[in-house]
């Protein structure tokens, strides 16, 4: 019996939508929300490129976006996407003819901007070369980068002016008979982006791509995606997800599986249930589990972990979690196991004996899961 049958409060009930191919990926449908992030190095540069795309998908993107800004980031792409252990998405801003290039080049999908690709003849020049390449397309609307018409309507950029953007250019994708795309609506300001997207949400069945837009830093990037994305997240909305930051692309992933993970919508990796320490810790929680975060980078097996100072919170943390260790007194601490009491073991040598038993349930999982198959 799964934990959200019995507890119906933690089901989230996703919007219906249809579904696209991005490469060999789903998105939208019944698939698992993807986890996206771009690329940050100068296009050109394809050793450095394919090194980020490839660092990026080890850290568990499904999905990855290449800026091509001009011809020669367009020639370059080919090599990245042969390269590739995931699809390419090619980004592209007012050249519509980089557009038909990265298609050509082997992208799985193009990212363009309704505000800023230019006539509807040039956007079905790209429609053409999407169709004849087997290439999705995202709809990129932006509220720093609307059509000039729809500011001078609505004076500036809000939720309608948004909606209203999306859903001209999905005019024209349709009436062009193409239906292979995604699209998103994205702003800095997170207000503005959670109104458009829930009006986007209501309009079409399109699948929807999240993000807010410029979001920041590392630190305040991640808590302005966490609130944006998390409760959109929640009402059921998005079907693929970017954490936008001013970082490491792999940043970017990390901080997209943790707000997914946080909902029970995506599972990857180990899930660190940490306390923030306080005078009654066993041991060095916060040492430990900075420790622990990198030594368990290498788990891709979803499965939870507690790390607790003592024993207010300890043993009720870890009766939910895979492993766990609780502080005690004397030097040592408790280790739990599928929730039970196990053993105790020093604090010196905790770490290795965590990560021991971390990667034994790992494998143990890896095999049900095998076998099952």
């Amino acid at each position: 019996m799964s934990l959200n049958h019995v507890r119906p409060w933690r089901n989230i009930y996703r919007r219906k939508s249809r579904q696209i191919m991005v490469g060999n990926v789903p998105v939208g449908g019944d698939a698992p929300i993807t986890v996206q992030t771009m690329t940050n190095t100068v296009t050109t540069d394809i050793k450095g490129t394919i090194a980020q795309v490839q660092a990026a998908a080890e850290a568990g993107a499904d999905i990855v976006r290449v800026s091509v800004p001009d011809k020669d980031s367009a020639t370059a792409l080919k090599e990245i996407v042969r390269e590739s252990p995931v699809p390419l998405v090619a980004d592209i801003h007012f050249h519509y003819q980089r557009g038909i290039e990265a298609a050509e080049a082997g992208a799985a999908c193009l990212r363009i901007n309704p505000g800023n690709i230019g006539s509807e003849a040039r956007v079905r020049e790209v429609i053409k070369a999407a169709r004849d390449h087997n290439c999705s397309i995202r709809i990129g609307v932006n509220a720093g980068s609307l059509e000039k018409h729809l500011l001078e309507k609505y004076a500036e950029p809000c939720p309608e002016a948004m909606v209203e953007s999306g859903l001209d250019h999905i005019k024209i994708l349709e009436d062009n008979d193409f239906h292979d795309f995604k699209i998103s609506c994205k702003a800095s300001d997170v207000f503005l982006a959670a109104a458009a997207y829930q009006a986007l949400a209501d309009a079409t069945d399109a699948p929807i791509h999240l993000g807010i837009t410029e979001a920041g830093g590392l630190t305040s990037g991640t808590i302005k995606s966490a609130i944006g994305l998390g409760n959109l997240l929640w009402m059921g909305i998005g079907d693929t997800i970017r954490v936008s930051l001013s970082a490491d692309p792999v940043e970017e992933v990390k901080v997209g599986y943790e707000i997914l993970k946080s909902l029970g919508l995506r599972h990857r990796g180990v899930n660190i249930i940490s306390c923030p320490s306080c005078a009654r810790q066993g041991f060095d929680v916060i040492k430990t589990v900075e420790t622990l975060e990198k030594r368990l980078e290498h788990i891709k097996t979803p499965m939870s972990l507690s790390i607790i100072g003592c024993v207010v919170n300890g043993p009720g943390e870890a009766l939910m979690t895979d492993v766990g260790f609780t502080g005690g007194g004397a030097g040592s601490g408790m280790v739990y196991l599928a929730g039970k009491q196990s053993h105790k073991m020093s604090n010196d040598e905790m770490v290795e004996h965590i990560v021991e038993q971390v990667e034994q349930k790992a494998a143990e999982l890896d095999a049900v899961a095998e076998a099952a198959e």
